[in-house]
């Protein structure tokens, strides 16, 4: 029994120690360009009007912490459609990309992935506006200014330090909180295999693969980086598929959706139509997917 819990332990500490230098210099780079290019990352997406998806959808895959939330806030201030809201949304890697480059996945792997999200975002984010502000005529909700405030104080609240002090310490924060997420999922995931088995795992995405898709698709709606961890992880292990895989991710925004329920709280209808639809697009991508056998 001991013996089992300290194989564990070291496992998952031997695994997640090694990953830490790639990590720190990931996110050193991620906090320096986005500290030079928010601004202007957001007044792309203020320019764009109707074009809003398809620049939401480009610069979403850029991987900056903000992003999503900002796109939320401005979305919520009535600045951009709910189209490029959700481009914005499924193009997001949140923690994926920085996991990739640590486990020194091929670079054409990461391309080819981040490349399908964004096409995927682009095409469902006109397809919103399409339907939203085309065929129903539902207007955008347009204000001449929005709070400027909002995105920092989420941050606050969810004691994210990204606003705070100079890149490095954001970078060494980001790299320590991601740290700590690997080591208890693979804590956790290693306890499983030892006491569940790893081919009853498997079995549960695999052996069903719509159920698979289905669970993917929810845990990608857990408004956390934790989500994006878990998911590029089991990937990674081998435990679910691309179909499962992309799915989750689509759907995993960080902290977007949760920035999106207390901005425009009023309009919670709306919020749950977006939510939905952003499952229901990450659920058919992967079983598509899974259908077409699409491996990456």
């Amino acid at each position: 029994m001991w013996d089992t819990i300290c194989d564990v332990l070291l496992d998952a500490g031997l695994d997640t120690l090694k990953l830490i230098p790639f990590l720190f210099v990931t996110y050193l780079l991620m906090e320096w360009f986005e500290h030079r290019t928010e601004t202007k990352t957001q007044s792309a997406v203020l320019k764009a009007g109707r074009l809003g998806p398809l620049i939401g959808g480009v610069l979403g895959v850029v991987p900056q912490c903000g992003f999503s939330a900002a796109a939320s806030s401005l979305f919520a201030g009535g600045m951009v459609t709910a189209g490029t809201l959700v481009a914005v949304f499924l193009s997001t890697s949140d923690e994926m990309l920085p996991i990739f480059i640590s486990e020194t996945v091929p670079v054409p792997t990461i391309l080819m992935i981040l490349g399908t999200k964004a096409v995927l975002g682009i095409v469902a984010g006109f397809l919103l506006d399409g339907i939203y502000h085309g065929m129903l005529r539902r207007p955008l909700r347009y204000k001449n200014i929005t709070n400027p405030h909002s995105v920092h104080e989420v941050c606050e609240g969810e004691h994210c330090q990204c606003e705070e002090g100079s890149i490095f310490k954001s970078a060494v924060f980001h790299t320590l909180q991601i740290t700590l997420f690997i080591f208890i999922f693979s804590l956790i995931i290693g306890g499983i295999v030892e006491w569940v088995g790893e081919d009853a795992i498997t079995n549960l995405f695999t052996g069903a693969p719509v159920v698979g898709v289905l669970l993917a698709g929810l845990v990608g709606l857990i408004p956390n980086c934790a989500a994006s961890v878990v998911l590029t992880e089991l990937y990674l292990d081998g435990v679910i598929g691309a179909g499962p895989m992309m799915s989750g991710l689509l759907v995993s925004a960080g902290v977007g959706i949760l920035v999106l329920c207390r901005l425009n709280r009023r309009h919670w209808k709306q919020n749950l139509g977006i939510i939905g639809y952003l499952y229901v697009i990450g659920v058919i991508c992967g079983l598509v997917i899974d259908a077409l056998g699409v491996s990456f």
